[in-house]
């Protein structure tokens, strides 16, 4: 794998980052790190059980860990990290730091399509309500994370993968 070595992947629920992720890594012939495994081996909960007995700031707690064990481990790697560390600044300076971090962007409609009828923790009964509400004022943040941006809207994985695979490559050691 050309550099850059470590890519992180940033976005909203549903915008693909396990899958494209998953993805990229076959493509690139490296691991794939996901949020939810590293924070379930770190806590010992899975992340919904974790919210439920132990709230929303150990869940960020748990999430911010998850990005500093990313940044530990040797690359070669491509990770997905949890949508709400977009919120931690000080997470945000870490990861910009180092990781080459990519923002797969999404239109809401396209992530409540994605989101509906699966079993995330934030989602509720009214699962386009609550991404409009996670939604509003992250799209700047992970915009001034991302050294990339891709559009993610009616397109496969594999392709938003090639497109990743494609600026990576051309991205200095």
């Amino acid at each position: 794998m050309s550099a850059p070595h470590r890519i992180v992947l940033v976005g909203m629920m549903g915008a693909g980052k396990s899958t494209v992720g998953k993805a990229l890594a076959r493509r690139l012939g490296c691991r794939y790190l996901d949020n939810d495994e590293i924070v379930a081996a770190l806590s010992g909960l899975p992340t919904r059980e974790l919210l439920a007995r132990r709230g929303v700031q150990a869940l960020r707690e748990a999430e911010s860990r998850a990005v500093d064990e990313v940044l530990a481990t040797p690359p070669p790697l491509v990770a997905g990290a949890a949508a709400g560390i977009v919120e931690d600044d000080a997470v945000c300076a870490r990861l910009h730091a180092g990781a080459y971090v990519v923002y797969l962007r999404a239109r809401l409609d396209t992530l409540v399509r994605r989101v509906s009828g699966t079993d995330r923790p934030w989602l509720g009964d009214d699962p386009a309500e609550a991404l409009r509400r996670l939604f509003t004022g992250r799209e700047p943040r992970y915009e001034r994370l991302a050294h990339l941006v891709v559009d993610v809207d009616d397109r496969t994985p594999d392709d938003v993968a090639a497109e990743i695979e494609r600026a990576v490559s051309a991205v200095p050691g």
